[in-house]
């Protein structure tokens, strides 16, 4: 199956991140998982190795290796750390935006300083009254000769407390056309940053809030016209959030998976070890096939987005079957390793709390579910990987260059 898809680019990609996971991460984990805070150093160490710009072209300084290549990028990531799988993803996600929306001039400005690791971006959409309902958003843009006021919150922003580069979707006007997007640094005067707060998992990563109280960002910072806002959210939901999350519910997933046999194969019961319980050797075989299934559902789903091929419905279950096979392998590996599991000298029990985090960005399972129901009855919403698919569409990879 991993073959169908990757090239032998791909390959050796899987090998250079995996090989850097275990270098750098692991022996920093334990260091994330005492402080439960964002990690700055080591985000900054990944952003360096240029894997942001895995779907930025390389007229930009990116690596124009495309969507599978960034799934797997951050799949290796989160097998070994889910916090920095799903920082990078935030990272891409931030991406997004600019290679889909941005001006000439915010490109050449901003995306070779993503590629090179010298920027993390991120989106800004949720509000904290608001939650998921984009429409139902209040922060708000006020024109002020060149310039726009910035007043209102985002919350849930992944990569809130290390990112460089914000995009925010604020209201600008009444209903749906009433959504425009914006560039916002860091340092800008009327920024701020609220206080992080400890969360189950994905410790050393950072998703808080952002505050903004009469921000003044120049009318160049805004990502396309007035009203482009609702496409900059969904555009960079749809194709990168769902993608983005289901690579870390799969690097997870594999993780979970590998931890269970480890500890089957050396736990000894009855004289023999306890993967040879016809009960455990079960529980092992379910797992086995989930991880298949979503491993394919995730790869074919961003195969089609690198062909420029509609995928929406393909990424909507993608999302949906990872998260929940995830989370259902986590719950086997606890039984499998019963009371043993509940100790924070095995990786099992935060590979479970690390799963949980992704239920609910870019759509809960149930929302997937809706979408999928609306699909089967012939009511979509439309299909935002064809309208976007001259700017996805990545050419197949040479050997030569592998």
């Amino acid at each position: 199956m991993d073959s169908y898809f990757s090239s032998r680019l791909h390959h050796r990609l899987r090998e250079t991140v995996r090989g850097f996971a275990e270098r750098e991460v692991r022996p920093r984990i334990a260091e994330m998982e005492a402080s439960r805070t964002v990690h700055h150093e080591l985000s900054r160490l990944i952003a360096r190795q240029g894997w942001l710009g895995a779907t930025i072209s390389p007229e930009y300084g990116g690596m124009g290796a495309g969507h599978l290549a960034k799934t797997i990028i951050i799949e290796e990531l989160s097998r070994v750390s889910g916090a920095m799988g799903a920082m990078v993803q935030a990272s891409q996600l931030g991406t997004a935006k600019i290679v889909h929306f941005g001006s000439d001039a915010q490109r050449k400005t901003w995306l070779p300083k993503v590629a090179s690791g010298e920027c993390l971006p991120t989106i800004a959409v949720t509000e904290p009254e608001s939650g998921g309902h984009v429409l139902g958003m209040e922060a708000s843009a006020v024109r002020d000769g060149d310039d726009y006021v910035l007043n209102g919150s985002k919350v849930y922003v992944g990569n809130s407390h290390v990112g460089d580069l914000h995009g925010v979707v604020v209201r600008t006007g009444p209903g749906s056309k009433g959504l425009t997007a914006f560039l916002v640094e860091a340092d800008r005067p009327g920024f701020r940053l609220g206080p992080q707060q400890q969360a189950m998992g994905l410790h050393g990563f950072s998703f808080g809030e952002l505050i903004f109280e009469d921000c003044r960002v120049p009318a160049a910072n805004r990502l396309g016209d007035e009203g482009d806002g609702l496409a900059v959210a969904y555009s960079s939901s749809v194709l990168y959030g769902r993608a983005n999350l289901t690579a870390v519910s799969l690097g997870i997933h594999q993780a979970i998976l590998e931890e269970t046999t480890r500890f089957a194969t050396e736990r000894i019961r009855y004289g023999k070890p306890l993967s040879e319980l016809p009960t455990v050797k079960l529980k092992l075989g379910q797992m086995q096939s989930r991880l298949m299934t979503a491993r394919l559902a995730a790869y074919h789903a961003v195969h089609l987005l690198d062909q420029g091929l509609s995928c929406d419905t393909e990424l909507m279950n993608a999302k949906l079957v990872n998260v929940e096979s995830a989370i259902d392998s986590g719950r086997n590996a606890m039984e499998i390793h019963a009371a043993a599991g509940l100790f924070t000298d095995r990786s099992i029990e935060r590979y479970l709390r690390d799963a949980h985090h992704i239920f609910a960005p870019a759509g809960t399972s149930d929302i997937q579910l809706l979408r999928l129901g609306e699909v089967a009855l012939g009511q979509g919403k439309g299909s935002w990987s064809e309208r976007l698919s001259d700017l996805v569409r990545t050419p197949e990879p040479e050997p030569a260059s592998a």
